[in-house]
């Protein structure tokens, strides 16, 4: 199976019955659920019961449990109001008769409005940079032998940083970063499959923000790191499968605890997204 495929496959979740949908996870050693690939069923889910001519613009959610990877999780969407231009649905993810994820998504009609933006930052293009894959696939070379064997690439998704980082030997670096990202392969024309994407996307290295100016690494013993919340606002039409420039900062870390923000803008410096989320950061000295 190609590895655009199994995202797809994924975000193809199962209905069981009426507002109540089934979704696995892939065995790629992770120790929890990804939280963009929660993050991209949830959607699925609530645009599962939603009228076609209407799209997500928000969403926000949290994250309350560690999902284990081994079973299935259940996800139980909540028609909470069928308005005229917005729709708001509310969806829990279960696991073993317990909530790991909840988030509420609100849909609209397409309408013409006031338009402005930030302009797209100035930046290296991505064919000039190298693939996240190939940059680990060298840096996993020095690093430990029990990391090499944990060492998972990230195939279905295209990812090349700006400033890489060696998450085996970090270094202080300004809390803020930009990466280009993309899927490998061509997805269907389906703008709601492009959002779901782009919310599995999201999560990929926005927390890692909020640890760059410390020099630490979620591969060390003594890190705990785990998002707490995630809320995203989609602002205009966009393909997940061309190169988008997600700009990322984080403002402020305190009590154990790191935000960050970003903007996802396409390659004609339109902004078409923008994400904000809360991550755990606990170091232990002891």
């Amino acid at each position: 199976m190609q590895p655009l495929q199994k995202v797809i496959e994924i975000l193809d979740l199962e209905e069981i019955e009426k507002n109540h949908y089934r979704a696995t996870s892939p065995n790629e050693g992770w120790q929890r659920v990804y939280g963009g690939q929660v993050i991209g069923q949830a959607l699925v889910a609530a645009s599962r019961t939603v009228d076609e001519d209407r799209h997500a613009h928000s969403l926000h959610g949290y994250f309350l449990r560690g999902g284990d990877t081994d079973i299935p999780i259940l996800f139980k969407v909540d028609r909470i109001r069928d308005g005229k231009s917005f729709t708001t649905r509310r969806v829990v993810a279960i696991q073993k008769g317990e909530p790991i994820f909840t988030m509420s998504i609100s849909f609209q009609v397409d309408e013409e409005g006031l338009t402005h933006q930030f302009t797209m930052p100035e930046t290296t293009p991505p064919e000039e940079l190298k693939d996240e894959d190939e940059i680990r696939g060298e840096q996993v070379l020095s690093w430990p032998e029990e990391l090499q064997e944990n060492y998972v690439t990230t195939s279905a998704i295209q990812v090349r940083h700006v400033q890489p980082v060696d998450f085996a030997n970090p270094t202080p670096l300004p809390p803020n970063q930009i990466c280009w990202m993309k899927t490998r392969e061509r997805l269907p024309d389906d703008q709601r499959l492009h959002q779901c994407v782009l919310a599995y996307l999201s999560d990929w290295s926005l927390l890692d923000t909020a640890i760059r100016p410390h020099g630490i690494s979620y591969l060390k013993d003594n890190i705990q790191m785990a998002s707490l919340d995630h809320a995203m606002w989609f602002h205009r039409p966009f393909r997940a499968d061309e190169w988008l420039l997600y700009e990322q900062d984080s403002p402020v870390a305190g009590g154990a605890r790191g935000f960050n923000r970003g903007l996802i803008y396409n390659q004609a410096g339109q902004l078409v997204a923008s994400t904000t989320q809360e991550g755990l950061i606990r170091v232990s000295t002891g």
